[in-house]
């Protein structure tokens, strides 16, 4: 499973950006994908939890993000979006796409992550 992330580059804020992530090499035959998110770490920090939604379509949003970022998802094209308005400084940082796979027998969950993409917030 490979996960390919882009968007990511340099904004002032109060700016926008839109990051996209597509998973390929996914067994349909054999998983769902059960979850699709993202998450970020910024230097000296721990990677938090930014957004995700479910193969049902249940999103969950770090509360530092409500009501400025979007998750999305098309799962025909077992791709997620990230939409962000009114950037601040604060949400500088690696972003990283992350899903979570589910064997449709077992039920048993694999998680991969894709390469970061920088989102830079700077006047």
């Amino acid at each position: 499973v490979q996960l390919q992330a882009s968007g990511g580059g340099l904004v002032q804020p109060g700016g926008s950006l839109r990051l996209s992530c597509a998973a390929s090499g996914v067994s349909i035959s054999t998983f769902g994908i059960q979850m699709m998110g993202w998450y970020r770490q910024a230097p000296g920090k721990q990677r938090e939890l930014v957004a995700t939604a479910t193969s049902g379509g249940t999103t969950n949003y770090a509360d530092s993000v409500k009501g400025r970022f979007t998750i999305s998802r098309d799962n025909a094209r077992s791709t997620v979006y990230l939409q962000m308005i009114n950037l601040k400084p604060e949400d500088t940082a690696e972003y990283y796409c992350n899903v979570r796979l589910r064997h449709h027998l077992t039920l048993s969950s694999h998680e991969y992550w894709g390469q970061g993409t920088q989102v830079t917030v700077s006047s």
